[in-house]
């Protein structure tokens, strides 16, 4: 596109942007944090493809406006966590959505590779896991609970350890992208090919619905969230590789900032997840099978909704503001 016609197809947005930030003419702080993303975006966009233009001072200095509104202004704080999640995180899903994509094309990669390496060498699982573990799990199948390691330890006790865990796990795969990415793949990897094992040894051993009845309970929110996570960790590495038209610090800063906003918004699923294996879990042999495979699916259907398809409708929803007035004449 040419700079003439950009102009001409956002000049009526910005200005009405514009007049927003400096009369204070938002009806809430939600709104200002999605016009000011939109702007971010056409920012990075006339610096991608004109970068000798004048159009970036201005928006540079609008942008910068519009940062002071939404971050140093201390009233509707509640409000602001709330858009954080509402419009902030799902924008940002959006405009990083091929490195979301990405990570879920590696996540079913992985476990394929697990599945496969488990249905060939019967050692494997072993080698991953330990014998310990697959030894308890074998004397849980044959006593007719295979998903007993779930009821070990008390409700809270369980809760509380498995959260940590999971966070642990998701905050590694984030920071171990500075490695360009790599340190994140080999989290995944790890991740994905013990799951891959693991599923193949319950179906080896005939038990695999009362495994799915049991795993995915809490392991729909939980397995989402580590990849959604290693998809921030993707977006750190991507930040380091591919600067773009910004030095290379600068890059990163603005990748790690974008990274640890997705890499918060899991935090919530994470705590849901642990509760779910804390407290519902350790009941899934007792529970009936619509109760067991409705909480899947919900879970499951919820995480997806949230970052997989509500991004398209907030964006959808932000290009169809009108605008009001040229900014330039």
């Amino acid at each position: 596109m040419r700079e003439v016609a950009f102009i001409k197809q956002n000049k009526e947005k910005w200005l009405s942007f514009e007049k927003a930030v400096f009369n204070n003419d938002f009806k809430d702080a939600d709104e200002l944090a999605s016009e000011y993303i939109q702007l971010i975006n056409d920012l990075a966009y006339a610096q991608t493809y004109y970068p000798k233009s004048k159009v970036i001072t201005y928006l540079n200095q609008l942008a910068a406006k519009a940062f002071q509104k939404i971050y140093k202004t201390k009233r509707h704080d509640t409000k602001r966590i709330i858009g954080f999640w509402k419009t902030e995180v799902p924008l940002i899903c959006y405009q990083y959505r091929k490195f979301i994509y990405t990570a879920f094309i590696i996540f079913f990669a992985f476990t394929a590779i697990g599945v496969v390496s488990a249905a060939n060498n019967a050692e494997f699982l072993r080698s991953v896991v330990g014998d310990q573990y697959v030894d308890n799990a074998i004397r849980n199948i044959e006593a007719g609970d295979p998903v007993a390691v779930y009821k070990s330890g008390s409700n809270w006790g369980s809760f509380i350890g498995i959260t940590i865990n999971n966070l642990k796990v998701g905050i590694i795969a984030f920071v171990l992208g500075v490695f360009l990415g790599i340190g994140t793949l080999w989290v995944l990897l790890k991740n994905c090919i013990m799951l891959g094992s693991f599923q193949y040894f319950f179906y080896e051993k005939e038990v695999f619905w009362e495994s799915v009845r049991g795993i995915w309970i809490h392991g729909s929110m939980e397995i989402f969230a580590i990849v959604i996570e290693a998809a921030a960790g993707l977006v750190l590495g991507a930040s380091i590789l591919f600067p773009g038209t910004h030095s290379r610090y600068t890059s990163f800063k603005i990748g790690a900032k974008t990274g640890v906003k997705i890499l918060i918004s899991t935090f919530p699923f994470t705590f849901s997840a642990g509760f779910l294996e804390g407290f519902i879990t350790r009941y899934s042999n007792i529970m009936p099978n619509w109760l067991s495979v409705g909480i899947i699916v919900s879970t499951l259907g919820l995480i997806s909704f949230y970052y997989l398809i509500y991004p398209y409708k907030i964006q959808k929803k932000i290009t169809q503001v009108p605008s009001l007035r040229p900014i330039y004449s």
